[in-house]
């Protein structure tokens, strides 16, 4: 048995529903015929999708902020431009 107190490997989960090949095949596996073992499936698929969810969101929230920053520089710079006097000396 396992440690309790010593580190879990983040990917354990993955590679236990994927199996040894990294990949999912379908047919390969015999299917269960446990509801019990069902019920564990799916609610470990829900916690990768949970996951999943969560990590696209704060992507896409880093992607806004980048794209915000931008166009705010952007502003500034032709602002920037407009505002500046031309040396016109006769």
């Amino acid at each position: 048995m396992a440690d309790p107190n010593s580190p879990q490997n983040p990917f354990e989960m993955f590679q236990r529903l994927w199996g040894p090949l990294g990949v999912p095949v379908p047919g390969m596996t015999m299917p269960t015929l446990d509801p019990k073992e069902i019920d564990k499936r799916v609610q470990e698929l829900k916690s990768v999708e949970m996951w999943l969810s969560m990590n696209l969101n704060m992507l896409r929230t880093a992607i806004q902020g980048l794209e915000m920053q931008k166009a705010g520089l952007t502003a500034m710079q032709q602002a920037m431009q407009m505002g500046m006097p031309q040396d016109n000396k006769p």
